[in-house]
């Protein structure tokens, strides 16, 4: 424990300060923290990779990294998740999340570990000063079922769909998202210990709904094709009509038939009158399989906050489904090994980054370099609020194209 004599420290915390470094972070977001929380370390988390200050005896800021894997445009690359970043009320307006996120990113960055770093931002002004910025959308998918009927030509194929129990979902399901996850920028592998948080299913957390309930999609050769993940909210209105909602927690399908035919069971439901899908990706195709297009509501907001921490690398670690080569002089005060001019030079097949004196053809400051980088953020567009700066005439044209990726980015797994 730290000296309450001496100045405040920050750093990793140990085993015994979980429990102290938990009730500091669930305090400052006006929470309490669950059981499980304090009853044990969380298998994924790595108390290496925590932060926590220590004023006297209090934990008064915390942080911590996840060792992640994210899909980005035609490849993936290491990723550290940030994530339990908290500053208490008493220690506000002193530089502490500043230090904190600094200390984050030199670290990454002299250690040579992940070039890339991501959260889920718990408020949108706070990480943009830092670099970060949204680079992928939830949908927030919602509709009443009794509108969200199917169009009569949608193929639905010949397979069948069955409720399981967690473990028939979990055994199916762990090969398909590996392999799904790697076609869709900002998507994350999920190893043994994520599967078990994924599907983690406390009573106190539920909020109203049923326990979790599994769905499989099996082909008439018995291959797994597709999964989701739903509750039920089991309501009933004044006049003693059902009045339930679906929540749609995941869904997932390799052919479009799979993924037809789970939501036709979701939209079919008994005592259900909503459905609601608040994770779904904006792209999501149930918009297309619809005869009634617009009874499906979309209320998107950010999901996943991208920051490129090492430029040269990241920017070399992705494809480009258009041929791109030029200079790039990137405006970053938060890291200043990224200041400066980059050659870049990319193709669907590989690309090139490295630092060089030539001319730019754009100038673009990190955070908005961050949100392009899965391919869901258009340059033009950035370039249009005052982010990019054109210095070689179609720079942006050659630079946007060459950005963006045909599959919207997307990230199901908050953290």
């Amino acid at each position: 424990m730290t000296d309450p004599a001496g100045p405040p420290q920050l750093r990793p915390i140990t085993d015994e300060e979980w429990p102290a470094f938990t009730r500091a972070m669930f305090d400052t977001f006006g929470e309490e923290p669950p059981a499980s929380y304090l009853d044990a370390v969380p298998s994924v988390a790595e108390l290496d990779r925590t932060l926590g200050l220590w004023d006297g005896d209090r934990v008064v800021a915390t942080a911590g990294i996840y060792s992640r894997e994210l899909t980005v445009p035609g490849a993936v690359v290491p990723c550290a998740g940030i994530t339990w970043v908290s500053v208490a009320p008493t220690h506000r307006r002193r530089g502490v999340l500043t230090e904190v996120m600094r200390r984050q990113l030199t670290e990454l960055h002299e250690q040579e570990r992940e070039p890339v770093a991501a959260l889920w931002a718990s408020e949108s002004s706070i990480y943009g000063r830092f670099g970060y910025a949204p680079a992928t959308w939830r949908g927030a998918l919602s509709g009443e079922v009794s509108r969200l009927r199917l169009r009569p030509d949608v193929d639905l194929g010949t397979g069948r769909v069955d409720r399981v129990d967690a473990d028939g979902y979990r055994a199916a399901a762990v090969g398909l998202h590996d392999r799904l996850r790697r076609t869709v920028p900002g998507n994350m592998a999920r190893d043994d210990r994520w599967w078990d948080r994924q599907l983690r299913d406390d009573p106190d957390q539920r909020r109203g709904a049923s326990a979790r309930r599994y769905l499989l999609h099996t082909e008439a050769d018995g291959t797994v094709s597709g999964y989701a993940a739903f509750r039920v909210r089991a309501h009933w209105s004044d006049d003693g009509l059902p009045d339930g909602t679906v929540v749609v927690e995941e869904l997932r399908g390799d052919r479009p038939t799979a993924s037809a035919a789970l939501w036709r069971f979701l939209l079919s439901l008994d005592l259900v009158r909503t459905m609601r899908a608040p994770g779904a990706s904006p792209d999501e195709p149930l918009r297309h399989l619809l005869a009634d297009p617009r009874a499906l509501r979309s209320r998107p907001w950010d999901a996943l906050w991208v920051r490129l921490v090492d430029v040269g690398r990241a920017l070399a670690a992705r494809r480009y489904p258009a041929p791109v080569e030029l200079v790039i002089e990137v405006r970053d005060t938060t890291c200043p090994w990224n200041d400066g001019r980059w050659w870049l030079r990319g193709h669907p097949a590989g690309a090139f980054c490295a630092r060089t004196d030539g001319d730019p053809d754009l100038v673009v400051d990190v955070e908005a370099l961050s949100a392009a980088y899965l391919g869901g953020v258009s340059l033009a567009t950035l370039q249009a609020a005052g982010r990019v700066t054109e210095v070689s005439p179609g720079a942006v044209v050659q630079a946007g194209t060459a950005f963006r990726w045909p599959v919207t980015p997307w990230c199901p797994d908050e953290f």
